[in-house]
């Protein structure tokens, strides 16, 4: 009788340890990208980005369009990172220096 008792508490004791170590992780990321557009887009169609989260697997920066849409692109693709500065430097106009 002492051997299911002492077996069902260490499973529920594991169930437990279990369910407080991936509430600890907390929320996992909302969106990551598996596929890249290797197209460059025109600067025009882009209103904004978003870096995706430290745990996707890959790296990724998601361009949103005019039309509302979001393509993944490769922050490492140079028309990616002029991309982002120009972006950036619209965003935040008059920021630039001249030094």
């Amino acid at each position: 009788m002492a051997a299911p008792r002492l077996a069902l508490s260490v499973f529920v004791l594991m169930l437990a340890v279990i369910a407080l170590t991936e509430g600890l992780r907390g929320v996992g990321p909302k969106r990551c990208c598996f596929r890249f557009n290797e197209n460059k887009v025109p600067k025009e169609r882009v209103v904004g980005y978003t870096k995706t989260s430290q745990r996707c697997s890959n790296p990724a920066v998601l361009l949103r369009t005019v039309a509302g849409h979001q393509l993944c692109a490769r922050p490492s693709d140079a028309w990616v990172g002029k991309l982002i500065s120009y972006l950036d430097a619209k965003a935040n106009p008059g920021q630039t220096s001249n030094l």
